[in-house]
């Protein structure tokens, strides 16, 4: 029962359908890459039929651009669950690090191959949607720590853009790098970094 009083709604089978495919693609293209992982794969996977698919998504592209969006939103809320826990803007910076690294320990089934969202956006043409998507992510983030940089340091605020920016740099590079190397020890470092960087900036160290 609801707070309400009332049965929550069932899912519908078409819903259940479209979350398992979700979930199927997420693993799938995560681990093997999207060029790679055809259709027929996602529907075993999901163990729904072929037809359940174009029922819901009229693509693989329109696929590829949910999974995209709910890896966004997969990430999105790993970031307000450490804001829950962050005491103060240096340390809602720290919490934009730590939430990559919650999105790397995910590593759904084969292990952390990196920013899923770029290694899709590698895959796909330029002018491809998806690429657009994952622009949005990555400039959502840098604008998410230029914002705390901007509560930290009130009078600072023309070179709060700078330091996001260099931010952003020290945490994507460090995503590729733990991604080549499988574990997340460098987004544990870049973290460090990050607060050596953000320290020095605000004049508390």
């Amino acid at each position: 029962m609801t707070e309400t009083g009332a049965a929550p709604a069932q899912p519908t089978r078409r819903g259940g359908a479209r979350a398992r495919l979700l979930a199927a693609a997420a693993r799938r293209f995560y681990a093997d890459g999207v060029t790679a992982t055809g259709i027929d794969t996602i529907t075993a996977e999901a163990g729904v039929a072929k037809m359940s698919l174009y029922n819901n998504f009229s693509s693989k592209a329109e696929l590829v651009r949910a999974y995209l969006e709910d890896r966004h939103e997969e990430w999105l809320g790993l970031y307000r669950r450490r804001l829950e826990r962050a005491d103060g803007p240096r340390a809602r910076v720290l919490a934009v690090f730590d939430a990559y690294a919650d999105h790397a320990a995910l590593a759904y089934e084969h292990g952390f191959r990196g920013c899923g969202l770029l290694n899709a956006a590698a895959e796909l043409p330029a002018g491809d949607p998806g690429r657009d998507a994952v622009r949005r992510h990555k400039e959502e983030v840098e604008e998410l720590l230029a914002g705390h940089l901007r509560d930290l340091r009130p009078d600072r605020r023309a070179a709060s853009d700078a330091i996001a920016e260099h931010l952003s740099f020290l945490l994507e590079g460090a995503v590729a790098r733990a991604g080549l190397e499988g574990d997340g020890s460098r987004l544990r470092r870049a973290r460090a970094l990050a607060a050596s960087v953000v320290d020095t900036w605000a004049g508390t160290r």
